[in-house]
């Protein structure tokens, strides 16, 4: 039973991270694809995955153009880093419902503001500071329990007593 519950956690963060893998993956590909579209008006010796250095920093066009694609290329992956980290741990799924806890001005009784994720299956929820300093305070990822197996539970056990009526 443990050891059971531990490979499901397992596999659950593994499948967390091959999905992150994905994305950068075709991050990588659809970057590529799109530099070798650009290669193919500028041939260089190579056209897939490399710059044609006879004409970078020669060609004003050739120049603009690969500019614009690295641009392309880090907004991809950073929206795949950014969209992974407002996803669901076990599910995968967008989190959802924003609700903003705590107060600047009441901090000592409410503490921080922090803006609260939680996933609509009840799988847990993301605690993000509303400051955020890079590297000071990482998001905080609440596990919860099955919160649908306590309400089929309440269910089946009335289900049961009417039965025995």
């Amino acid at each position: 039973m443990v050891q059971e519950s531990m490979l499901q956690q397992l596999l659950g963060r593994v499948r967390y991270w091959a999905f992150l893998a994905t994305k950068l993956g075709l991050a990588f590909l659809g970057s590529g694809a799109m530099l070798g579209f650009i290669n193919m008006f500028w041939l260089p010796v190579t056209p897939w995955f490399h710059l044609n250095r006879t004409q970078f920093c020669y060609d004003l066009g050739y120049s603009t153009l690969v500019m614009g694609w690295f641009l392309f290329s880090y907004g991809l992956f950073y929206l795949a880093v950014w969209d992974q980290k407002f996803r669901c741990r076990t599910c995968l799924r967008r989190l959802v419902m924003p609700v903003e806890t705590g107060s600047w001005s009441r901090m000592l009784q409410l503490g921080r503001p922090k803006v609260e994720y939680i996933c609509k299956y009840g799988h847990g929820r993301l605690n993000l500071e509303e400051l955020q300093f890079p590297g000071k305070v990482q998001p905080e990822w609440t596990q919860q329990g099955d919160i649908w197996a306590e309400l089929y539970a309440i269910h089946d056990a009335d289900r049961d007593s009417e039965r025995r009526r």
